[in-house]
């Protein structure tokens, strides 16, 4: 890896193109490398592990919008699918209405350093183009190594959310720098388009504060949309703001810390494998990534308590002590009165890990449904339980929580809890069970299990079977409109009439 000093630079200044960025993301994108077996084999396991969650999230409203949205922009000649339903789509929108569905339930992959990611998010667009195309899964792969190293080398180097910038910021140049790959197109065009995506794809983190709507869902795949418009207009000639990281009015200067800042970025060396899919994980709940860890520990917990004969009715307080970015993210320290709130919205609390910790302490599991239906938000003694837990930060846990040491790197909490006798319980968890590093790391048979399990009762078992035949086959598959999934005609009834809109 080469590691880049990235800096605002005065226009008066010498700053030759070639040590631009973006233009240094150009070059690993254009870079021909094979991909490596096992990255290969994982980006199978987020093909099938974003169908899966697509899946569960197909009948809700935000997802049935921008389907339908997508079903107003068919094609004839090329075009993409729409996770759920038969026909071809233009592009650009097949990718929102299969980005909105993947990040609906907040159930796919992440990656957690300076920034926080969902790197699946690449997948959409990527697919999107690919079938387009009519390209096969070979360079639909070699995409995917692309978008996640571009975006997770993004997230180590750059925080946006300590400036209040979401995190899709990135999202945006790792999905041009993913189609310039898959397009093979040159390093100029593919510069042009990294700029282009990022310039238009840069939002404040509002998505995740306070009352959290349904744009959480639409603002990645909203990205991704902009980043195929971006490689459109840019193949056609038309170029970028530059230096879009670096420029004296650029991203740096205004959007970031200032112009005297100096962020590192780390990126592959010409001709070195792209390998930063390896550094991601999935989750097992549907839930913000940070409350993985606590969601297990309150599994754990409540058999504890129940060994010792503890009712979870005699607590009086429960302290999570954790990092400054859970704290600050999905703890009191965010100061969002929402959060602690029966009546919010089921984004707003898969972003409260304290109402998260309640519900799984108390039932002793966690479900992408159950556990965020209104009554049981509203339980008496939820609400109870619920406003007794608060969080601190830790030092320690902030300091594992930026650790480049992959066995110290951890995103859990110590909790306390103690009861209204005085009697006090301990645990703690550095990563959630289905972690690399966890008790129950996920493999391929895993991914497989949570597709089946969120697809029971929505995809016929023999779709199940076609789709996961396909995406094991990914190497050698030639036609990708098997990797989408068609749902039972009776669930997708079941969707939400939506009102029209302009098309």
């Amino acid at each position: 890896m080469i590691e880049h000093q990235v800096r605002t630079h005065k226009s008066a200044e010498d700053f030759p193109l070639e040590e631009h960025l973006a233009y240094k993301v150009a070059q690993v994108a254009a870079d021909p490398v094979a991909v490596d077996d096992e990255v290969a084999d994982m980006i199978i396991n987020r093909i099938i592990d974003n169908a899966a969650v697509a899946v569960a999230s197909v009948t809700r409203r935000p997802v049935t919008s921008a389907r339908t949205m997508a079903e107003d922009h068919p094609v004839t000649e090329g075009g993409a699918s729409v996770f759920g339903i038969d026909g071809t789509y233009s592009a650009e929108w097949a990718a929102l209405a299969n980005g909105t569905a993947v990040r609906e339930l907040d159930f796919h992959d992440t990656f957690l350093a300076a920034e926080y990611s969902h790197p699946g998010d690449n997948i959409p667009p990527l697919l999107a183009v690919a079938q387009h195309k009519g390209l096969g899964g070979k360079e639909l792969i070699r995409a995917v190594a692309t978008g996640y190293e571009i975006q997770v080398n993004l997230v180590k180097g750059i925080c946006l959310h300590e400036y209040k910038i979401d995190h899709v910021a990135h999202l945006g140049p790792s999905v041009a720098a993913g189609l310039g790959t898959l397009l093979e197109l040159d390093t100029e065009t593919i510069y042009q388009a990294v700029g282009q995506a990022l310039h238009t794809t840069t939002a404040t983190r509002q998505s995740r504060k306070g009352l959290i709507s349904s744009w959480k869902a639409y603002a990645p795949a909203f990205a991704g949309k902009m980043a195929i418009e971006a490689v459109d207009r840019t193949m056609r000639g038309e170029g970028a703001p530059a230096p879009i990281w670096e420029g004296e009015d650029g991203f740096i200067a205004w959007m970031l810390h200032s112009p005297e800042r100096t962020y590192t970025v780390p990126l592959p060396a010409p001709g070195e494998a792209k390998r930063a899919i390896l550094d991601t994980y999935t989750k097992e709940h549907s839930a913000e990534y940070q409350s993985q860890a606590p969601i297990d520990l309150a599994i754990r917990m409540k058999q504890t308590l129940a060994d010792k004969g503890l009712d979870t009715a005699d607590i009086e307080s429960i302290v999570l002590h954790t990092s400054h970015h859970t704290h600050y993210v999905i703890g009191t320290g965010a100061n969002d009165p929402q959060k602690m709130d029966p009546q919010a919205s089921r984004e707003t609390l898969d972003h409260s890990i304290m109402y998260i910790f309640a519900v799984a302490l108390q039932d002793g599991g966690w479900h992408h449904v159950d556990s965020y239906l209104p009554e049981r938000a509203a339980r008496p003694d939820t609400v109870e339980l619920w406003h007794k837990i608060s969080t601190v930060e830790d030092p320690e846990w902030t300091r594992r929580y930026h650790s480049h040491d992959p066995n110290e790197k951890a995103f859990g909490a110590k909790a306390v809890i103690t009861f209204n006798d005085g009697t006090v319980v301990e645990d703690e968890m550095a990563v959630a069970n289905a972690h690399p590093l966890g008790a129950r790391p996920f493999e391929r048979d895993n991914y497989i299990a949570k597709f089946r399990a969120l697809a029971e009762g929505q995809v016929d078992p023999a779709e199940q079977d076609r789709f996961l035949a396909a995406a094991q086959n990914l190497r050698e598959l030639t036609d990708l409109s098997e990797l989408n999934v068609r749902l039972n005609e009776a669930v997708l009834a079941q969707a939400p009439n939506t009102p029209e809109g302009l098309f």
